[in-house]
C-alpha cells in the first residue's frame, strides 16, 4: 500500500489526525486576509472585461508577416483603444478592439489593411453590441442568484440550516477569490470566465457536501453520549474525508494546469486562459474552504446551541472526573464500523484530536489463559 493510502486508511481509523477545528481562527485570518486582497485588487483594478460583455470588434486577417505585437500598436492606433491580438493556426491574426462601433470599425479596418499589407476585403469584422453582453451579464447573476438559493435549500433539507449557510459563505469565499485573481492578473473575463465560475461552485459544493455527509453521520444520537464534542467528531470527519479530498483536487488540476500554463502560457492559447484561470483558482479554493471553512463554520454554529453546549460542558467534566482519579486522559479512540456511542468511563479519554491508537496489554490467548507454554 503506498504511504497516501496508508495515512489515509489510518486518518479514516482515527490513528492518527490533526486539529483542523481547533485551530480554526488561523483559517479565518488566512481566509479573510486573501480576501480582502481579492476585493481591494477588484476596486483599485476592476476586472478587464471581454468583447462579449463590453461590445467592440473582432477583426480576423489572412495570413500575414506581421508580428502579433506590430498588429497590435497599429489596432491601438487606429482605435484609440486597448487591443488584443492573438496568432492563428493559418497564419493569420485575429485582433480584438473593446468600445467601438460600426462606423468606427470601418475605418481601423482600412487602416489594418494598410499597416498590415493586407487586402482590405480579406479581412473579416465581426461586430458585438453591449446590449448583448449586458444581456449575457444579467443572465449569469440571475443564474449566479438561482443556484445560490437552490444549494441554500437543498441543504437546509438534507442536512440542516447551519451547514446550509456554512456551505454558502465558502461559496461566496470561493467566487470573491477566483473574481479578485482575475481582477489581480488582468485576465480578460469572457463566457468562458462566467462557465468556469458556475463549474468550480459545483465541484466546491460537492466536496463539502462529502465531508457534510460523514459529519452527519458521526454526529447522529451525539447528545446521547458523553464520549466526544461536537468539534471534535467534526474534526474526524475532516481527517476521515482528508486524503479523498486531497486525491481528486489534485487529479482535477492537472489537466487544468495543463490548459493554462503550457496551452494558454508555452502555447500561447490565449482564450484558453480564460476558462482555465478561472478553474484552476477556483479549485483550489473550493478544496481549501471545504476543509478550513465549511466544517469549521458548522462547529462554530453548532456548539452555540443549548445541547450541544450543555454535552460539551459534560464531556468535559467527566474527563476532568476522570483526570483527577488518575485515569487516562488521552484523546478517545476512533469508533471502529458499526460501533455505537456509550457512556462507559472505562472508555472516555481526552482531546479533540485523535493520536496513535495505543495497544492494550497483552491478554492470555485462548480461554482465559496467560499466554505461554502450556504444562
Amino acid at each position: 500500500m503506498s504511504k497516501l493510502g496508508h495515512l489515509g486508511a489510518r486518518l479514516i481509523r482515527g490513528e492518527v489526525g490533526y486539529d483542523f477545528i481547533g485551530k480554526r481562527k488561523i483559517w479565518y485570518g488566512i481566509s479573510i486576509l486573501i480576501t480582502i486582497t481579492a476585493i481591494v485588487g477588484l476596486a483599485v483594478r476592476g476586472l478587464n472585461m471581454g468583447i462579449e460583455f463590453e461590445g467592440g470588434a473582432v477583426f480576423t486577417t489572412p495570413k500575414t508577416s506581421v508580428s502579433a505585437g506590430t498588429a497590435e500598436r497599429s489596432a491601438e492606433a487606429a482605435s484609440g483603444h486597448d487591443a488584443i491580438v492573438q496568432e492563428l493556426g493559418t497564419g493569420g491574426l485575429r485582433i480584438q478592439i473593446s468600445g467601438v462601433d460600426t462606423a468606427k470599425s470601418d475605418q481601423i479596418k482600412t487602416e489594418l489593411a494598410k499597416d498590415l499589407n493586407v487586402p482590405e476585403a480579406k479581412i473579416n469584422a465581426d461586430l458585438v453590441g453591449p446590449s448583448w453582453g449586458e444581456t449575457i451579464a444579467n443572465k449569469a447573476w440571475t443564474g449566479l442568484i438561482v443556484f445560490m438559493i437552490l444549494v441554500v435549500i437543498y441543504l437546509a433539507i438534507a442536512f440542516e440550516w447551519r451547514m446550509a449557510i456554512a456551505a454558502l459563505v465558502a461559496l461566496i469565499h470561493d467566487i470573491t477569490i477566483t473574481v479578485g485573481i482575475y481582477a489581480l492578473v488582468g485576465f480578460e473575463v469572457t463566457t468562458g470566465t462566467v462557465i468556469g465560475l458556475l463549474t468550480i461552485l459545483g465541484y466546491s459544493l460537492y466536496d463539502t457536501v462529502v465531508v457534510f455527509d460523514s459529519l452527519k453521520e458521526g454526529t447522529k444520537d451525539i447528545t446521547k453520549q458523553t464520549r466526544y464534542t461536537y468539534s471534535e467528531i467534526a474534526n474526524r470527519s475532516i481527517n476521515g474525508t482528508l486524503v479523498r479530498s486531497i486525491n481528486t483536487t489534485i487529479v482535477a488540476l492537472l489537466p487544468v494546469a495543463g490548459l493554462l500554463f503550457i496551452g494558454g502560457g508555452f502555447l500561447g492559447a490565449g482564450m484558453l486562459n480564460d476558462i482555465s484561470l478561472s478553474l484552476f483558482v477556483g479549485l483550489a479554493a473550493g478544496a481549501y474552504s471545504s476543509i478550513f471553512i465549511a466544517t469549521p463554520l458548522v462547529a462554530d454554529l453548532k456548539e452555540r446551541d443549548p445541547q450541544i453546549k450543555a454535552l460539551k460542558k459534560r464531556v468535559l467534566a467527566k474527563r476532568a472526573a476522570a483526570a483527577a482519579k488518575g485515569e487516562s486522559a488521552e484523546a478517545p479512540e476512533a469508533q471502529g464500523e458499526g460501533d455505537d456511542y456509550d457512556d462507559d468511563p472505562s472508555d472516555d479519554e481526552a482531546a479533540a484530536v485523535v493520536g496513535p491508537r495505543h495497544q492494550p496489554a497483552s491478554r492470555g490467548r485462548g480461554r482465559g489463559r496467560p499466554s505461554g507454554k502450556r504444562r
